[in-house]
């Protein structure tokens, strides 16, 4: 049977390793299509299991968090993160030092 977007978005985000972020497109890529970026966020937005995907570790290519994260909203998403370790600069991530660096080949 073949694993749905949505799984295997899930798939990837579950992966991103603690203390750092990857963007919409990139978990999108890593997931199967490029183009699944819009679906990443809708897929996050429905987690299923938040205490083991890891949604909030996801960001926009900026290092923006999201104003709606659907578990608490962009403040919390941000907490999340910092209790992880990743800083800010100004109010986005700072991608040089924490994004994942896992690629698509």
């Amino acid at each position: 049977m073949e694993r749905s977007a949505f799984d295997k978005i899930y798939e990837v985000v579950k992966a991103i390793p603690y203390g750092q972020v990857a963007t919409y497109g990139q978990v999108a890529a890593l997931a199967g299509n490029k183009r699944w970026a819009r679906v990443v966020g809708y897929a996050l937005h429905v987690n299923p299991d938040p205490d083991h995907i890891p949604c909030y570790r996801v960001v926009n290519k900026e290092g923006r968090v999201s104003d709606a994260f659907a578990f608490g909203g962009g403040n919390r998403q941000l907490e999340l993160l910092q209790a992880e370790g990743v800083e800010f600069v100004g109010d986005c991530v700072d991608m040089a030092r924490y994004q994942w660096e896992r690629q698509v080949y």
